[in-house]
């Protein structure tokens, strides 16, 4: 099996999984939740799915007891949309990629902003 392929069925997983959750009741589960990268095995059982909260307001614990139950009826429901032998088993964990990269973002204006003044 070549990488290529693993790669093609992540993606499709991945935009699958992004519609699933969407979907969900749970709320636990913010609406604002955003899939930003799925790993999927090489054999295709097991899948990790990063994903990323928009909302101060939720705590990633409860965020992610809410995707561990729901574990079950995200991967029932890939079974459905995506056909593969195996439906690989998901498990989820919070990225926090893109608070860091904001985070990033205000410390480099706050430096801009300090060089400016002194100039």
């Amino acid at each position: 099996m070549s990488f290529d392929r693993i790669d093609r069925i992540s993606g499709e997983v991945k935009r699958e999984c992004a519609a699933v959750l969407r979907e969900l009741k749970d709320p636990r589960i913010p609406e604002f939740i955003s899939v930003t990268n799925v790993d999927v095995s090489r054999d295709l059982k097991y899948a990790k799915v990063y994903v990323s909260i928009f909302g101060k307001e939720y705590d990633p614990a409860e965020v992610l007891k809410g995707l561990k139950q729901s574990a079950g009826f995200v991967r029932r429901e890939i079974g459905k949309r995506v056909q593969l032998r195996y439906t690989p088993e998901f498990s989820f964990i919070i990225d926090d990629g893109l608070k860091q990269g904001a985070h990033i973002n205000d410390i480099m204006a706050e430096i801009s902003k300090k060089s400016g003044n002194e100039a």
